[in-house]
């Protein structure tokens, strides 16, 4: 099985059926379960929710709203359950929003695009076009968004339509906007100067002028009478609102100050530098009241309790930590992630943390206890490689930031096992050709052979000394096959685990090895622009086949073994004739790079996945394509057939995987 290994990140993969309990009108999901709701056209199963965004409450407590890169979950906040899922064509969302009655969710997707959503109803309301940054009016009646460039506007969001426009950015460009709590203000900043404006009209207020770098922060207090700023001259300065007077300096960054919040009760001001420290102010003082130097996993953002006594924050060394506001003792740690935390928040209540982490889980602490609650799964960032069962029943994934490989039963898409056990993440799977044995190759250069019916490991192969990139079985399932970043391919006997020779002429790593269908040839492709044909039995080099002008991402053989298939990095797929090594055509679709392909059962179709995100199927024969799929968000790392040729599946960045229906048009 080809696997392209070239991000080393681990990864994890869960999905989990559970029924709907979100009652929708027009957008109804009803019992089924969350692995259908709302697929691509022409998909009839969507493995993984994809990688997961900003986590936010919504204000009574009861919802979780989880960005992500296939749209918006919403969980219930107390089991853990899927309650809907928000997407337009599936697309990815990297920012949300809540209006504070709860009714209305904003969402900021790739491209400047914001939607609104009708939670209850889980219905699109309105699609505003070059639009980032979001802030809700107190009565959530308004929106403000920023067009990243000059402009500000509010929007009506009941209707959609423009309200007003703030423009007075033509030089230098609008950096970021914040709308006071009252919904009175707007402070909007350049480069080294704030504007305040009349929120309710056009006429600016004041300008604020005191800062000799780029401004990086900027946060009202709850009062909405005072703003902080601080950015990359040190500097942290606290301004009167209505005058637009300095107030005071608060001294002791000695770094770029690139966050500010308030307490909630506005008497605290927590201030976050560069590289970790952390630092607390009283803000009627302007008094230090306590600090954080740098820890061991710094200080990556921090978060006030709705009470504003406690403090949380949290960075790359997994552990959540809460401290004492009025005295900065620790209070507890959270410990259970496994890898860096991205972000945490406090329930309504502040009886519960939600935290957020690469390694791909989102979990829910007790805060009094410290106690994990639940944790909610399913959101991969990445999937490397796949690899059906002879039967076409299960398939198996592995991708980034996790060691772990897990089989789905592809009809429900239950998670069947998980085979644990490498170090690193997992970048090639292949089954046997009886499906008894499951092999997978890993970052930390070795090989694993699992037994899939018990999870046994059955033995682990060492000798690479890089990535091991890509994994595959002989059809007799006696050798197993093996490229690696070290720029060999290795044969392996099966039942013993030992090597039986070592390939070597690649010059740069090898991304891709297949064998033919009588298993006497084996193909490799590399970062070197070349393909090599060795002979298996001796190991000796048949042919090198050139014409790639950029890395072989992948390469198969057409089920008859006469042909040869090749996509790489420079856009193109080549079909080879392995009797003369000679170019029988060039496949061009018009995207970037080609980063899989994959015969049909037939030999009739090849299947290619792009970095650009589009499926493409070839008519072998004719170089003509005969379909063009769309729905993932992320590039396509693989595609497959299924053994029956009925489905196709594919993995993307996106942290899904997608199967296909063929059988209809």
């Amino acid at each position: 099985m080809k696997i392209q290994a070239r991000h080393l990140k681990q990864s994890r993969l869960l999905v989990a059926l559970l029924p709907a309990l979100f009652i929708l009108s027009v957008s109804y999901v009803g019992a089924a379960p969350y692995a259908t709701w709302r697929l691509p056209k022409g998909t009839k199963v969507r493995l993984n929710k994809g990688g997961a965004g900003r986590v936010v409450y919504s204000p009574d407590g009861s919802l979780l709203a989880v960005a992500s890169n296939v749209g918006i979950w919403l969980y219930d906040a107390q089991t853990g359950e899927e309650r809907n899922l928000l997407t337009r064509d599936n697309t990815s969302v990297s920012s949300i929003l809540f209006s504070q009655d709860g009714q209305t969710l904003a969402s900021y997707s790739p491209g400047k695009v914001v939607r609104l959503w009708d939670v209850k109803r889980g219905q699109l309301l309105h699609t505003l076009r070059w639009s980032i940054g979001m802030a809700f009016s107190p009565d959530g009646q308004t929106l403000a968004t920023g067009n990243g460039e000059t402009s500000i506007f509010f929007w009506d969001v009941k209707s959609g339509r423009s309200l007003r426009t703030f423009t007075e950015y033509a030089h230098p460009r609008l950096v970021g906007f914040s709308l006071s709590p009252d919904g009175q203000t707007l402070a909007a900043n350049d480069r080294k100067t704030i504007r305040l404006w009349d929120a309710n009209g056009k006429r600016p207020k004041r300008l604020l002028t005191e800062h000799t770098d780029s401004i990086m922060s900027m946060s009202f207090s709850p009062d909405s009478q005072t703003l902080a700023t601080g950015g990359q001259d040190t500097k942290l300065h606290l301004w009167d609102v209505g005058t637009g007077d300095l107030l005071r300096t608060l001294e002791g960054h000695t770094d770029w100050i690139i966050g500010v919040s308030f307490s909630p009760d506005g008497q605290t001001l927590a201030s976050r530098s560069r590289y970790g420290k952390l630092r607390l102010y009283d803000v009627s003082t302007g008094n230090l009241l306590w600090m954080l130097e740098r820890q061991a996993g710094g200080v990556h953002r921090e978060a006030f309790s709705p009470d504003s006594q406690t403090l949380v924050n949290w960075g790359w060394d997994h552990i959540i930590r809460l401290y004492d506001v009025g005295t900065g003792n620790p209070l507890r740690t959270f410990i259970g992630h496994t890898w860096e935390i991205r972000s945490a928040a406090f329930s309504p209540d502040g009886q519960t943390l939600v935290s957020r982490s690469a390694d791909q889980t989102i979990r829910l602490w007790d805060v009094k206890t410290g106690a994990p609650l639940r944790t909610l799964t399913g959101h991969i960032y990445r999937v490397n490689s796949m690899t059906f069962s002879p039967d076409g029943q299960t398939l198996a994934d592995a991708g980034n930031y996790r060691s772990t490989v897990r089989l789905y039963d592809i009809n429900t898409g239950d998670l069947l096992r998980k085979l644990e056990g490498h170090r690193m993440n997992v970048e090639s799977v292949s089954f046997s050709p009886k499906g008894e044995t499951l092999a997978s190759g890993s970052a930390d250069s070795t090989i694993r052979l699992w037994n899939v019916n018990t999870n046994d490991l059955l033995r682990k192969l060492e000798g690479h000394t890089g990535s091991v990139s890509s994994v595959a079985f002989s059809p007799d399932g006696q050798t197993l096959a093996s490229g690696s970043a070290d720029n060999t391919i290795r044969l392996w006997e099966v039942k013993t685990g030992n090597l039986l020779r070592t390939l070597e002429g690649h010059t740069e790593e090898v991304n891709s090895a297949s064998f033919s269908p009588d298993g006497q040839t084996l193909a490799s492709g590399s970062a070197d622009s070349t393909i090599r044909l060795w002979e298996v039995k001796t190991g000796n080099l048949l042919r090198t086949l050139k014409g790639h002008i950029g890395s072989v991402s992948s390469v198969a053989f057409s089920p008859n073994g006469q042909t040869l298939a090749s996509g790489g990095t420079d856009d193109t797929i080549h079909l080879w004739d392995l009797d003369t090594g000679s170019t029988l055509r060039e496949l061009i679709g018009r995207t970037k790079e080609v980063n899989s392909v994959a015969f049909s059962p037939d030999g009739q179709i090849l299947a290619s996945g792009y970095a650009d995100t589009p499926i493409r199927l070839w008519n072998v024969h004719t170089g003509r394509i005969l379909r063009t799929f769309r729905g993932h968000t992320g590039g396509v790392e693989c595609v497959l057939f299924s053994p029956n040729g009925q489905t196709l599946a594919s993995g993307s960045t996106d942290g899904t995987v997608l199967l296909w229906d063929l059988t209809t048009k």
